[in-house]
């Protein structure tokens, strides 16, 4: 009867044991647990450094760079490449048949890459500017943002547009008619 006590004691020392090596911690009181409120504007769920409240192309993949709203300069995988010239009469906005023929070319290449997005230029001379001409660049490039839209359907998210007025000339030398029209112009270079 002596094994009895020797396994109550052995049994007594494991049971200690393991409540000694089982020790618990309290949760912590709901006072203690601190939230920091979220602001919506700069969330950014794809990681592109652009707020979710602006991005126009959520969910772009890591590592991929992308312009202020969020959105790659070209589809991911295509390195879509083309440009786009119009030269114009001094004081006209008008564009030429060839010109428009170059322009539906550009709106199939827009349909057969319709992530893809684009930059149109619009330009005057010093001669235009100097006879009050100044809106003709913006009327030159939004005349091409219309016939994209209205002829060919490109939604107008895509098209973003810029009057430069006088500014960036092709040529300082406007004495010929040649060197004038390289200034008069709308102009697209993709990336």
């Amino acid at each position: 009867m002596k094994t009895l006590p020797i396994i109550a004691a052995t049994f007594l020392s494991i049971s200690v044991l393991g409540l000694v090596g089982c020790q618990t911690v309290s949760a912590p009181s709901p006072e203690a647990v601190v939230t920091t409120p979220t602001d919506p504007n700069k969330l950014d769920s794809d990681g592109d450094r652009v707020p979710d409240s602006i991005d126009r192309c959520p969910n772009t993949p890591w590592n991929i760079v992308v312009d202020k709203q969020g959105c790659p300069p070209t589809p991911i995988g295509t390195d879509l490449k083309m440009e786009y010239r119009a030269y114009y009469e001094a004081g006209s906005n008008q564009l030429t048949q060839e010109d428009l023929i170059e322009l539906d070319r550009v709106a199939d290449i827009m349909k057969q890459y319709p992530e893809s997005k684009v930059l149109f230029e619009g330009h005057i001379s010093n001669y235009e500017k100097s006879t009050n001409n100044a809106a003709l660049a913006q009327e030159r490039v939004e005349y091409v943002e219309n016939y994209l839209i209205l002829n060919h359907g490109i939604q107008p998210d895509r098209i973003t547009i810029e009057a430069y007025d006088a500014t960036r000339p092709l040529s300082e030398n406007e004495d010929n008619k040649e060197e004038l029209r390289l200034n008069q112009r709308v102009y697209h270079q993709s990336p």
